[in-house]
């Protein structure tokens, strides 16, 4: 199968040079490149803790026990593989493009999922998919050349319908996927904040390591119409005909209204926020976003 014409080889062999790290501990069944939260054996020196009959002595300090005369055993992180889940909007909503010449919402969307599943596989770690609209559609994650060639054709494939469900997927999602995962949701968020704020949370509460990247084009922070224009709901078909000028102003009240609500709410439950223009080189949004959790990682004492 050829390579699908949404991924650019050029900017994924410059962010290959990053690593995607968690920024919380993670649980996998093999030797990986992520910390683990249990204890085992790697290079990283974790805590000490007394000698209980039946440990191993060779992890004992004997150093220690010539200061102390007491028994230590030395613990260290276990490093292990990642789970990523990419859950992806393919609502109607992600169609919209303010430029007739330009790329969609949803062609910017797959490039970010495309390019991250192809970096994780290479680095070692798991990944799958959730394409989502009024349903969702899985794709469990596996480490595998042929499994990412397959994630990728769905991406290639999906053309964005339908009504968005982000809400109630979300929850699904967190009542289904128990096991600690990187979770990257890649949507326009076109929903009331405080009921998406809840499926945060419940992400949240089973300590899935949560990133968002929220897609607007430009147009629609700037407002710029300068005539008389007809808006159409691309989920609904709804349609509405308005003077620009009248409902500018309480249109950016709003929208910053629902922008400050939703930063505030990310905040609060650890989400890893990011308000991206589709004019924004995906790469550097990439790379931005690499380069944060890298040194999260550090910070956190890897």
């Amino acid at each position: 199968m050829s390579a699908p014409d949404f991924l650019d080889h050029g900017a994924i062999a410059r962010l290959s040079r990053l690593m995607l790290n968690v920024r919380s501990p993670m649980l996998g069944n093999i030797n990986g490149l992520h910390r683990s939260a249990t204890r085992g054996a790697s290079v990283e020196f974790a805590e000490y803790r007394k000698y209980a009959p039946g440990d191993d002595i060779k992890h004992l300090d004997w150093r220690v026990f010539g200061r102390t005369d007491k028994f230590f055993i030395r613990e260290f992180e276990a490093d292990t593989n990642l789970r990523c889940y990419l859950v992806v909007d393919t609502s109607a909503s992600m169609k919209f493009t303010s430029t007739p010449d330009g790329g969609t919402r949803f062609d910017y969307a797959r490039k970010l999922a495309g390019t991250i599943a192809h970096l994780l596989v290479h680095q070692g770690d798991a990944v799958g998919l959730t394409c989502f609209a009024d349903k969702a559609h899985d794709l469990p994650p596996r480490r595998t050349p042929t499994h990412l060639r397959q994630l990728q054709r769905m991406l290639g494939e999906t053309q964005p319908a339908g009504e968005s469900n982000i809400v109630q997927t979300l929850h699904d999602f967190a009542e289904r996927i128990r096991q600690r995962a990187l979770v990257v949701i890649i949507s326009d968020l076109f929903t009331d904040v405080p009921p998406l704020l809840e499926a945060l949370k419940h992400l949240h509460f089973f300590k899935h390591d949560v990133a968002v990247f929220h897609l607007l084009d430009r147009q629609e922070y700037d407002f710029d119409f300068t005539s008389p224009v007809r808006f159409v709901d691309l989920e609904s078909g709804a349609d509405l005909i308005t003077d620009p000028a009248v409902v500018r102003e309480a249109y950016g009240d709003a929208l910053r209204e629902y922008l400050a609500a939703l930063q505030h709410g990310c905040r609060q439950f650890q989400v890893d926020y990011h308000f991206t223009y589709l004019d924004q080189p995906f790469d550097g949004v990439l790379t931005n976003f690499m380069l944060q959790r890298v040194r999260a990682a550090k910070k956190g004492g890897r």
